[in-house]
């Protein structure tokens, strides 16, 4: 089956900026399409692999208003529902209330996060400006896909398998106000619970909340902080959640004139509030640890009297750009270059009882995006996926495994002009082991203007891909990405 679900005229192509082009060229067209009209190209999709796996990421549509920026584009979810060794992928852009408004008017409404000063109506986020892409994260809870946009918007649902829009959470997204959710919430398996967050340059700051396996919000409360903060993850154990003060915040006295500067402080000390995942204001243990910015974190988890958290520490956020020229695209790159960044995988362990942080570098190679079974989110785990990094651009050209417990790793590298996406763990039917089963990402191979879902054994990556279906159409590079195993499926068809 190939079937074409819609297209689009996209205004947005023909400039220079690098994220509008390349790998990152947005796609027009929305795809149904099974094998075996999907050609395998290596080896056999396995007969035991059974799920979903997404992908969000941004796909503008309209020429943009202002400088654009790759977390500015209309958010598209791409999905691979494989089932007995056939596939069936699909990809829909998420209908959000800004998406559809522009379809109407035929043009970009608002600016992107560069220049939001250039925004005529009101907008979402944190900053009140942007659009509402739902172009960062997605995740399965209750039966239903996740989407939003890391500076916090509407959280919107989508149908996990048909990818059909359906609209901000009926339940609980009215209670949370233009606040909405941020990226990177956090699921436990085991019991089904949601933790998310948003903030916000107004008090209160910042709010933390619980959704529960029904779909209920049965815990939303203020945090306070000491003023406006540009979180981007929480931490989550089987007990506590890990909230983040970081130091790379918005210069306060340009934000009190409406200006938008983010800044390093690298004299104040990053913060992580421990709570209880029930826990209010007042029961937030705080922990000092170096100054840093944080994207991801691979996990959290107890041990003893510790909470260790585990992830991708960045101990150079804003990189000096003094000395580019201010037109053109230099300074854009070097602020988004994960290598200028000082990006590695870093480990901090907040006592309890002591009250006192340590901190340990896992690797001293920039990888980003990390990646576990999440059958051991929150709970002790020893494999982490990640993915190498690119010098000078945000672009993924390779996969590397860390195993915790002996210290090895294993590496590998895309072909020249090829491109992977974040790598979800998506575990065998019958698996035993933390590492039986398979990773997977979509691969854009920008020079040949072509795509492919690639699956490797996780327990071997450094042996390459063990199969590669081509895709119907070029898909630009992502965001993040989520496994969904069979078992959520319940009362969905493909």
């Amino acid at each position: 089956m190939l079937e074409i679900h819609d297209r689009k005229t996209l205004t947005c192509l023909g400039s220079d900026n690098p994220y509008l082009n390349g790998a990152w060229e947005p796609c027009d067209t929305e795809w149904t399409a099974s094998t075996p009209t999907l050609k395998v190209v290596q080896g056999e999709i396995p007969k035991d692999l059974h799920g979903v796996y997404m992908r969000n990421g941004h796909n503008q549509v309209h020429a943009p208003i202002g400088k654009y920026h790759p977390f500015d584009g209309d958010g598209m979810v791409h999905a691979a529902h494989f089932e007995n060794g056939q596939m069936t992928y699909r990809n829909r852009w998420v209908r959000t209330t800004g998406f559809l408004a522009e379809a109407a008017a035929g043009q970009s409404l608002w600016p992107g996060i560069i220049e939001p000063r250039k925004a005529v109506r009101r907008g979402w986020g944190s900053i009140g400006a942007m659009k509402d892409n739902a172009g960062t994260d997605i995740i399965v809870h209750a039966g239903k896909a996740l989407a939003a946009m890391s500076q916090c918007s509407e959280p919107y649902r989508l149908d996990p398998v048909t990818l059909e829009t359906l609209g901000p959470d009926a339940a609980w997204s009215r209670v949370l106000g233009e606040r909405g959710i941020c990226s990177h919430f956090q699921i436990d398996e085991h019991t089904g619970e949601m933790m998310f967050f948003n903030y916000g340059e107004k008090a209160p700051y910042f709010n933390y909340g619980v959704v529960n396996a029904r779909n209920e919000l049965v815990h939303y409360t203020p945090i306070e902080l000491p003023g406006a903060r540009w979180p981007h993850d929480m931490g989550m154990t089987q007990n506590y959640c890990i909230l983040h003060d970081l130091p790379m915040f918005f210069d306060q006295a340009a934000l009190a004139k409406g200006q938008h500067r983010l800044k390093f402080h690298r004299d104040i000390p990053a913060r992580f509030g421990i709570i209880p995942r029930m826990g209010h204001n007042r029961d937030v243990r705080w922990f000092e640890g170096q100054p840093c910015y944080i994207l991801h974190l691979s996990n959290s988890y107890e041990q003893g009297d510790e909470v260790v958290m585990e992830g991708c520490i960045q101990t150079n956020p804003v990189p000096d750009i003094s000395g580019l020229p201010k037109e053109g695209y230099d300074r854009m790159n070097a602020l988004l270059d994960m290598h200028r960044q000082e990006t590695r995988m870093h480990r901090w362990r907040f006592n309890l009882k002591t009250g006192q942080t340590r901190e340990e570098d896992l690797d001293d190679e920039v990888t980003e995006f990390p990646m576990i079974n999440g059958r051991h989110k929150g709970r002790a785990n020893r494999f982490v996926y990640t993915a190498h990094m690119v010098p000078g651009y945000w672009l993924l050209d390779g996969l590397k495994k860390y195993d915790l417990q002996t210290g090895k790793t294993q590496s590998w590298h895309c072909p020249p002009g090829c491109y992977v996406s974040e790598s979800p763990f998506a575990p065998r039917v019958g698996a035993q082991d933390e590492d039986d089963g398979y990773v997977l990402t979509f691969m854009t191979d920008a020079g040949n203007r072509r795509a492919e879902c690639v699956i490797f054994d996780a327990k071997a990556i450094d042996r390459g891909p063990l199969c590669r279906v081509e895709l119907p159409g070029f898909i630009p590079l992502g965001a993040h990405a989520y496994w969904m195993p069979m078992s959520d499926l319940k009362g969905h068809t493909a």
